[in-house]
């Protein structure tokens, strides 16, 4: 399913022109080694060019459509017109050893095999320039000592003459093509994503931009142990994929990795996704609702309304099908290989329909200085790491499971709340706006928390418990700030985890320490005292005794009583959470 996909969007993306036919590949290439007619190297031309990094410029290699590059993690195997410094020049950072004289070797005898027969201007000087380069003389030429280190940092490396780049060249092309016909010959059997006859492909392309993954790349389809072999059938062979759809699925997975925009990574898991036709504004609207940019609220807000009065949703003048098909696929790296996380498809309707869902379950009262409508998938798992750790990456596992229950309007995992609540444990009741929207959502789906918005904000009416005492705690916890103005600790710091998880053994000693307080602001102010106690016994009206224990889920509770009750009082004011 996840290759049949991939291979349907290669097509589109090839009839857009956005890759490269079979046989080719769209590759980074940073420098070109630019010949005279002999063959000789007349210069170095730069190809990279300035891109956005952050806040800043870099100057990044840029991309080339040039012949299909070669899957290696070991061995020495040659590209055909673009690769390193080792097999183009026979040289590396440190000079020329044994290891790259063997890879100028073999890119030497595959450039003059593959262009035998070529007799053409650009097909002569690169074989010309094979049979004369000596790598041991490479660090005398001026054109190439000038930027060594550059040049041999193992980025690409092309040919060209002039502004003529060798890929380019016609004859070039019609030698490279025809080398791909004379491999032909390997085994053949029914292809599992097309099912047609076809040449099955016993080692695929690396899948390369996975965070965490090999730099080099890491294999999707993969089988490298005698135990995974079945019926004498070694390697890709298990899964007979044909060499069409092998190219297709690869370059089309590497193409969607290329895209800055359209991945995510959470924790150990990258995240693509594309709709079936192609278009990218599928991926943009769907990435504005994953992750709301501040810039692009009122767009998403208009997304969501349109889908809630069942009207179409226009982008720009745009209309978009929600019965488009779209796929997300979530990736992590395991040694040379690929994990796949979690792969969901549905309408594009549907997707966001259940995104919609989630932010629904997630609305509740922000503080007054928040500028987000919306918490993305990203800003939920922050929540629940800590924040003054270098290390700010989430539980293994959780952010796909966490995403996958977004997108089937499924129950959130338990370990998103257990593990959000251990956070909250130890920083003493550090109760954020996301950490509360989450407790909010995992009760509303997990445990049947009334509805979504009866706990948008504070709830007056309702009796429960231990949202009450979650109340309660904040009026005492207001009380004491009042009595003392500056001080350093309040309860929260000393019993907010004991009160949470215990009350019958802490609410006592805080109602005694209430007392002293109160008196303290009777001297002061009579009215705020009148006031407090008012509050006090309206709320202790509704407990009809303090439980002994409060369990995970009613620890929830609490936490949400506490938090309403901390934006009432700042409500109006600039305040803090």
């Amino acid at each position: 399913m996840i290759l049949q996909a991939l291979t349907e969007y290669y097509e589109a993306l090839l009839e857009d022109g956005k890759v490269a036919e079979p046989g080719w590949c769209q590759a980074k290439t940073a420098f070109a080694l630019n010949l005279d007619v002999d063959g000789g190297l007349k210069g170095i031309v730069s190809l990279k060019v300035e891109r956005d990094a952050g806040k800043k410029k870099a100057w990044t290699s840029s991309y080339r459509k040039v012949p299909r590059m070669e899957s290696r993690s070991s061995g020495v195997k040659a590209n055909f017109l673009c690769d390193n410094s080792k097999y183009i020049l026979g040289v590396d950072a440190v000079g020329s050893g044994k290891r790259v004289q063997e890879c100028f070797e073999a890119a030497k005898e595959k450039h003059l095999k593959i262009l035998e027969s070529a007799d053409g201007e650009m097909a002569s000087a690169i074989k010309s320039f094979f049979a004369s380069w000596n790598p041991q003389e490479a660090k005398e030429n001026d054109k190439l000592r000038e930027i060594w280190d550059e040049v041999t940092d193992g980025s690409n490396l092309i040919f060209t003459m002039d502004t003529h780049e060798a890929q380019t060249d016609e004859e070039i092309r019609r030698a490279w093509e025809k080398s791909l016909e004379e491999e032909k010959g390997a085994i053949k059997g029914i292809c599992l994503v097309t099912g047609k006859e076809a040449e099955i492909t016993r080692i695929h392309s690396a899948i390369k931009g996975v965070q965490g993954a090999q730099s080099s790349g890491a294999a999707l389809v993969s089988f490298n142990a005698p135990a995974f072999e079945s019926y004498e059938k070694e390697q890709s062979y298990n899964a007979p994929v044909g060499s069409y759809a092998a190219f297709a699925y690869t370059t089309a997975l590497n193409y969607l990795l290329t895209q800055r925009d359209y991945v995510f990574r959470y924790g150990d898991t990258t995240i693509v996704f594309w709709a079936k036709n192609g278009e990218a504004i599928y991926q943009d609207v769907f990435s504005w609702s994953l992750e709301p940019p501040k810039d692009n609220q009122e767009t998403i807000r208009s997304v969501f309304q349109n889908l809630k009065e069942q009207r179409a949703i226009d982008i720009d003048g745009i209309e978009l099908d929600e019965n488009q098909e779209f796929f997300i696929l979530g990736l992590a790296p395991n040694a040379a290989r690929l994990s796949v996380r979690f792969f969901h498809r549905s309408s594009f309707g549907n997707v966001l329909k259940n995104i919609q869902k989630h932010y629904a379950r997630m609305n509740i009262k922000r503080p007054s200085w928040e500028e987000r409508d919306y918490l993305g998938v990203g800003g939920m798992l922050y929540e629940t790491v800590n924040q003054k750790s270098k290390d700010k990456s989430p539980v293994p596992n959780l952010s796909g499971m966490v995403l996958k229950a977004i997108l089937e309007n499924a129950r959130y995992p338990e370990n998103l709340y257990s593990n959000l609540m251990i956070r909250i444990r130890a920083e003493q009741g550090r109760v954020t706006w996301g950490r509360a929207a989450i407790i909010k959502a995992y009760l509303i789906r997990n445990h049947q928390l009334e509805k979504e918005d009866e706990f948008v904000e504070l709830n007056q009416e309702t009796n429960d418990t231990p949202y009450v005492l979650g109340r309660i705690f904040a009026v005492l916890e207001n009380i004491q700030e009042e009595a003392n103005p500056n001080i350093n600790a309040t309860i929260k710091d000393r019993y907010f985890n004991s009160a949470c998880a215990n009350p019958a053994s802490v609410f006592p000693v805080l109602m005694r320490l209430k007392n002293s307080h109160v008196r303290k602001i009777e001297r002061q102010k009579e009215w705020k005292k009148r006031i407090f106690e008012e509050t006090l016994t309206e709320l202790l009206g509704k407990i009809v005794e303090f439980p002994k224990r409060l369990t995970l889920e009613e620890q929830g509770r609490f936490i949400l009583g506490y938090y309403h009750q901390v934006q009432k009082r700042f409500e109006g004011g600039k305040g803090n959470e």
